[in-house]
This record gives structure tokens, C-alpha cells and sequence, in this order.
């Protein structure tokens, strides 16, 4: 089935690029309209009429994405969601190594540890308030955007977000996490740190951007598993927990 859609979504596609360049008003919503009829024009001799409509492929993944940035939320923003999970767990920034050298040798590491959980504790309060800027981007996803994830790898989308929401994602996380790393208790932590280090003589000063630091990791959990819930959307009927996920994964995994 897949076959029999590429020359019905080119043609789509050209469309709709004309349609766009000579009429800049047109929305993503038009677009979509607007390749559905032209898809539902383009059955087989045979009467097939079958053929995934632009709106389908479009709400499908708004669908999936919006369900799988909610799990991936949900298993993060939550006590422990950073802290217990080896594949997302925050350690310390490399510009503590030689703190972290030092306070070993008398004794202090545990004030280390501490921080360290604390800054994943961080992470696990912010992270739910990234849901609404993904839902916000996933509502303004164009036609393009779409039909390149449609037609893309298993990690398509996410790869999308990344390349397009990192920066501002990263940008709008920001005061969340400062707002964490104050209620995770993370300057206190490190200021115990850097006082017991400090008072060691000859100390070379350390700085470190902590804010940025949880932030950057952060982001990187979600990407993490939300490429993970993206795989498993398209590839496990199980995970196909719509009529329209099943009818648009389904047809693409048996085109």
C-alpha cells in the first residue's frame, strides 16, 4: 500500500508547494484540506479508495507524538524519574571532577553525592512543564514537517524536534529549572561543597552553570525516550492505542 501512495502524495505535495508559494495567507490546516481532496481524487482503476488522506497522516502523528511526549513526561517528571534511571540520570558536570578528586581525599565526597541528587531532583521537577511547549509545537507542525516524518526513519519526529525545538526548548525550560534547582535545594548543596573545598588551601577556583547544566541534560532525557515511545508507536500494534494510529502504522508497516 505504501507503493501505491508515493505517486498520489508527490503530486500532493508539488500542489500544495505551488499553492503555498502563491498564496503566503494559506494555513497548515488549508494545506492539509486541501491535500485530502486531492488524495481523495486519486483511487486506483480498480476503485481502491482506500488511500491514507494528508489529514489522516497528519493527525496520526499529531496523535502519537502528543501521546508519547505525555508518557515520556510522566515517567520522568516524577520522584526518582532522573535519579533511578541509568540512561537518563544526571551526574555531576566534568567541571566538578577535580572538586570531586579533592573532597574524596578528606572524606567529603558525600556532599558530592548530595548535589548529584539534588540536580536530578531538579530535572524531575521541570520536566513536566516541558509537555505544553511540546503540544504547542506539535499543533504547529506544517504539512511539510508531516509528511518528511511520515516518510522518514522511526526516530523522524524526534529528530524534527531536536533540530527545531532545542534551542527554544531549551530557552522556555530555563525558568522552570531555576525555579527547581532552588526548590531541590541545589544551591545550598553547592555552596556546602565549594565552602569545604575552598577551605583547602591552594584551591584553584571552579566555576559551573548549573541552571544551563540541568537543562541541557534534561532535554536530553526527553529526546531520549520520546525517540524510544516514537519506534514503538509505529512498529508495536500493542502500542497502536487508536483506530487512527492502527489505521495509519498499520498501513505503513504492511505497505
Amino acid at each position: 500500500m505504501k507503493k501505491n501512495l508515493i505517486l498520489p502524495l508527490s503530486a500532493a505535495c508539488l500542489l500544495l508547494s505551488s499553492c503555498q508559494t502563491s498564496n503566503q495567507s494559506m494555513s497548515a490546516a488549508d494545506m492539509v484540506s486541501l491535500g485530502a481532496t486531492i488524495l481523495g481524487g486519486m483511487n486506483n482503476q480498480n476503485g481502491v479508495s482506500s488511500l491514507l488522506s494528508n489529514q489522516d497522516i497528519a493527525a496520526a502523528f499529531k496523535q502519537a507524538l502528543t501521546i508519547g511526549t505525555g508518557e515520556v513526561v510522566g515517567q520522568l517528571g516524577t520522584l526518582n524519574g532522573f535519579n533511578l534511571d541509568p540512561k537518563v540520570r544526571i551526574p555531576l558536570p566534568n567541571s566538578l571532577a577535580q572538586v570531586q578528586g579533592v573532597l574524596d581525599k578528606v572524606g567529603a565526597s558525600f556532599l558530592l553525592d548530595d548535589l548529584e541528587t539534588r540536580l536530578n531532583r531538579a530535572a524531575e521537577i521541570a520536566t513536566p512543564h516541558a509537555k505544553e511547549l511540546f503540544v504547542n509545537a506539535i499543533s504547529e507542525m506544517t504539512f511539510d514537517d508531516v509528511m518528511s516524518i511520515y516518510k522518514g526513519p522511526e526516530n523522524s519526529a524526534t529528530q524534527f524536534f531536536q533540530s527545531k525545538m532545542s534551542a527554544p526548548l531549551a530557552a522556555k525550560m530555563q525558568p522552570f529549572i531555576n525555579s527547581a534547582i532552588s526548590e531541590a535545594g541545589v544551591i545550598q548543596a553547592y555552596d556546602s561543597v565549594m565552602s569545604k573545598y575552598q577551605a583547602i588551601p591552594f584551591m584553584p577556583d571552579v566555576k559551573s552553570d548549573l541552571t544551563g547544566y540541568v537543562v541541557d541534560q534534561g532535554i536530553n532525557g526527553i529526546f531520549h525516550y520520546l525517540g524510544q515511545q516514537e519506534a514503538a508507536i509505529r512498529q508495536d500494534p500493542v502500542r497502536q492505542t487508536t483506530e487512527l494510529l492502527k489505521k495509519v502504522f498499520g498501513a505503513q508497516n504492511n505497505g
